[in-house]
């Protein structure tokens, strides 16, 4: 194995080398990503677990809402197919936490990963001693390998619940990954939510899905010839799941919302380029919407190069974006940012190169749990009735 990068030229080379060559087989890539120690802690004693305590997935949150927010908070919004305990359970609410004095944040992960281990060395890192936002995070039983309509259910219940105990303040999402795809299934399925968030901001997002997912389940072609987690599949290219979303008003942003992807190379969302990119969300509604590409925006400087799906959570854009999002009214504006000096560096400032190789090892605690994920199917679970 070779030693870890050191600075952030080595990083990028390091990834940019595995993941750009051509290389089209996602595990020879994880593979090639371990040898070259850009990885995370041995998650081998448990391989589905969480391999550190603030990716719990049962969490004591005795406080209850002013009003009732289960089984429904608003008329319009879907049943919950679990338990309020179950959904409550997997919101992991630090002892910093000030209840509604500074603004609430919602931390959602991507698939294979739970938020307490995901954005420990990046967005966490930054924000929790901010005043723009009070975090915390979900870590949802599975690590969002299940059927994506429940993974969903948890980030609705988490808006509803954490403004509610927040002296109902406005809430904002930070997701990543299928974080995003969910919280826009939450958002068209249980509208209560809607009135609530003051910012979406979505990084690496597919709300069109992904072709590669039969690569993921290495499955040629299309998913269906090989067993994989019921959320993978759901997130192939305008798969049942991803199709209903659109159709249903999911292809246009319902709040305020900031997407940020690489269109060089997200290894898992392809494609993910331009308006074309599964990222790409509409502004139909006119709710506010910014979709920011980070080579487009950061042509030819160093935060314009080369960015895993994971290394956009440590990319300095990101990071800037999220404090313009979260220090004014709708989304992120690129032209309230100095991009000659946000697009300088490849590392956020306050982030470690050893942050960010952490952060690009989240791929490979990923990979290893869609590998150990049961029970594995061969077709898409079927879509519940509210969404027919």
């Amino acid at each position: 194995m070779k030693p870890a990068p050191k600075t952030e030229a080595e990083l990028r080379l390091s990834l940019a080398s595995i993941w750009s060559s051509g290389n089209t087989n996602f595990y020879v890539g994880v593979k090639a990503q371990i040898d070259a120690n850009v990885s995370v802690p041995d998650i081998s004693a448990d391989l589905v677990a969480p391999y550190t305590p603030l990716g719990s997935t049962n969490n004591n949150n005795p406080k209850n809402p002013e009003k009732s927010i289960y089984p429904k908070k608003g008329k319009s919004d879907a049943p919950y197919s679990q338990s309020e305990q179950d959904l409550r359970s997997a919101i992991f609410i630090p002892p910093s936490f000030t209840y509604g004095q500074k603004p609430p944040l919602i931390f959602v992960p991507g698939t294979g990963t739970y938020g307490g281990e995901v954005y420990t060395d990046n967005l966490l890192k930054l924000l929790s001693a901010s005043p723009l936002a009070d975090p915390v995070w979900l870590n949802v039983p599975g690590a969002l390998l299940g059927d994506a309509q429940s993974n969903a259910e948890y980030v609705a219940y988490a808006i509803n619940y954490i403004s509610s105990i927040s002296a109902n303040a406005n809430v904002s999402l930070i997701t990543w990954s299928q974080g995003g795809l969910d919280a826009q299934w939450a958002f068209t399925f249980w509208p209560s939510t809607r009135g609530l968030v003051s910012d979406f901001i979505a990084v690496s997002p597919d709300f069109h899905g992904t072709v590669f997912a039969p690569a993921l389940c290495l499955s040629p072609g299309k998913t269906g010839f090989n067993p994989c987690p019921p959320s993978v599949i759901q997130q192939e290219y305008d798969s049942r799941f991803v199709a209903t979303l659109r159709a249903k008003g999911g292809a246009d942003a319902y709040v305020p919302t900031t997407t940020v992807y690489s269109g060089l190379y997200d290894e898992i969302v392809e494609p993910q380029q331009g308006v074309l990119a599964s990222a790409f969300l509409r502004d139909g509604r006119r709710a506010g919407v910014t979709n920011v590409e980070v080579q487009t925006a950061c042509f030819g400087r160093p935060a314009g190069s080369f960015y895993g799906h994971a290394g956009v959570l440590f990319s300095p854009l990101t990071a800037a974006l999220v404090v313009d999002a979260l220090s004014h009214p709708g989304p992120a504006n690129l032209g309230r940012l100095d991009l000659g000096a946000v697009c300088k560096t490849y590392v956020a400032p306050g982030l470690t190169v050893a942050d960010a190789t952490a952060t690009s090892g989240q791929i490979v605690a990923a990979a290893v749990r869609l590998l150990a994920f049961q029970p594995r199917l061969t077709s898409e679970p079927g879509l519940r009735s509210y969404a027919t």
